[in-house]
């Protein structure tokens, strides 16, 4: 009997080894968008099959297959299947029937262009049209990256697809349909690592996504809605499916991310994990300045891990002082540093029962200027529910030890949590990790909110307010000395000794050379 496990580490080597083999001169990090991009086309096209084949056998057509169908027939279940899972591929465009016949067609790059386009298209016109649009826009089957003439970007097509198709990817009735997913989570962390920061800034490490959404979901057995402003890849939105279960995010996954290329993985990251496009709801475009969610707020859950201390307009944009997000500081975040205007806007969009986990760059816990006004406003309204310092080395593109900081809007207490988890951790390859314990360590401390020496603090919002809103972990927490003590006198025993045996040796040694001189 292969374990879960086994099966989950067979597919991680089978999926490197494909992205290895076919990377050739493509950057890695590029080469991505084709092995997600094929194994999305892969998943939809099972994923329609098994959900129309399911319909029909249980209508009674026992040997019903859709992927044989023409064509033609299959078009009488379009309307009705596009209104359910949002999207049609007809069965001669499955990924299975292209891949059959991809050795024997000379147009193969034409022939998966279309198959592409006409997916996309199934959606216009209807209410999954934004969830679809553009797709697969980074999965450009005539680019240079492929090979210099169509033969050779063909060839390197049909590898890709054959490769993918021998995947091993289980089957859905047998609750393996995470494999996808998981296929997915592998790649991003694969790709993050080897491409340093270009990769990392879309991704945030496992362990920590769901430390994020197992703080903001603390006695609770489900939520209406989730939320990260800077969505990325969808990876921390997804935690949440993982922890709580997907059917128990009542109202919906909501993001929304600036950088094309990575909206369009979250939107194919939320497919691949199942969600249907009724649950989801992910925007391009900047958050803080062009926010797409209004109508959608307040969230019960919010996670991020924003961009670390980015430029953005601030005081040069009139309008931002007055918006609803930011007015109440009266003040802006700085230019050159938009971590608290992230912060602000999470919090204005938080449920009056909500958390929001949050993580950050650790100069925003303590520098001067505007920063600490927004830190008042934030201490004197007793929104600061909890400061964690996690350890260095645990995100890729960056060795620096971050933060995470939890907000709520109603709180039982008037005092702030710090909790030093910098020793947290294990080393993991070339990264630290958070292993369960650690991670355990952390919630279990987060929900007690007791002192543990050397360990948290809880201190009242006053004494933070007399030490100039500085919220550093290390403020508060004192870390442990771990130097040997040391015994002064007997250190100076031992000193007298060592001056003591010191004087012989140099009267012996004077005496040898005396007697070697004399000798002459």
């Amino acid at each position: 009997m292969v374990t879960k496990e086994q099966e989950r580490s067979e597919l991680h080597r089978t999926i490197w080894q494909i992205a290895n083999n076919l990377r050739g001169s493509v950057d890695g990090w590029d080469f991505k968008q084709y092995v997600l991009g094929m194994l999305f086309y892969r998943f939809i096209s099972e994923n329609l099959t098994n959900y129309i084949n399911d319909d029909e056998r249980r209508a009674g057509k026992k040997d019903f297959d859709f992927s044989k169908l023409s064509d033609k027939e299959a078009e009488f279940g379009r309307a009705d299947t596009v209104k359910e899972k949002g999207f049609y591929v007809l069965p001669s465009e499955l990924f299975k029937n292209v891949t059959k016949n991809a050795r024997n067609d000379s147009n193969l790059n034409e022939t998966l262009s279309a198959v592409f386009k006409n997916i996309e298209n199934s959606a216009k016109g209807t209410e999954s049209e934004d969830e679809l649009k553009g797709l697969f826009d980074d999965l450009d089957v005539n680019s240079n990256k492929l090979g210099n003439t169509v033969e050779q970007r063909n060839k390197q097509l049909v590898k890709l697809l054959e490769s993918i198709s021998e995947l091993r990817l289980g089957n859905y009735s047998d609750n393996t349909i995470d494999a996808f997913g998981d296929a997915y989570e592998f790649l991003m962390t694969m790709y993050a690592s080897s491409a340093g920061k270009s990769g990392g800034e879309f991704y945030t490490p496992q362990e920590v996504s769901e430390l994020l959404a197992e703080i903001t979901i603390v006695d609770k057995k489900n939520v209406n809605k989730v939320y990260d402003p800077a969505c990325g890849s969808g990876s921390l939105l997804l935690k949440f499916a993982k922890v709580l279960g997907k059917e128990n995010v009542r109202q919906g996954f909501f993001g929304q991310e600036i950088n094309l290329t990575t909206y369009n993985l979250c939107r194919i990251n939320m497919f691949l994990h199942d969600i249907n496009y009724n649950n989801f709801d992910i925007a391009h475009g900047n958050t803080l300045t062009d926010p797409k969610h209004w109508d959608d707020e307040p969230f019960d859950a919010i996670v991020s891990n924003p961009p670390y201390s980015i430029q953005w307009e601030g005081d040069a944009n009139p309008l931002l002082i007055n918006d609803p997000r930011f007015s109440p500081a009266g003040v802006l975040a700085p230019k050159s540093k938009a971590d608290l205007a992230f912060t602000m806007h999470m919090l204005s969009w938080l449920s009056t029962s909500g958390t929001a986990a949050i993580v950050e760059f650790p100069g925003v816990l303590y520098r001067g200027g505007a920063e600490q006004k927004i830190r008042k406003y934030l201490i004197d309204n007793n929104y600061i529910d909890c400061v964690i310092q996690l350890p260095p080395d645990l995100f890729f593109g960056t060795t620096i030890g971050t933060c995470i900081i939890v907000l709520k809007k109603s709180k039982k207490d008037n005092k702030t949590l710090f909790i030093d988890a910098s020793a947290e951790f294990v080393r993991g390859g070339n990264k630290n990790k958070l292993s369960d314990a650690n991670r355990n360590r952390i919630l279990d401390a987060f929900k007690n909110r007791e002192n543990i020496e050397y360990f948290t603090k809880l201190v009242d919002n006053e004494k933070i307010s007399e030490n100039d809103y500085n919220i550093a972990v290390s403020s508060y927490v004192v870390a442990e000395d771990t130097r040997e003590i040391t015994d002064i006198k007997d250190l100076n025993n031992k000193i007298s000794e060592i001056v003591k045996r010191q004087s012989e040796l140099r009267t012996a040694i004077d005496k040898i050379v005396e007697e070697l001189e004399s000798g002459k």
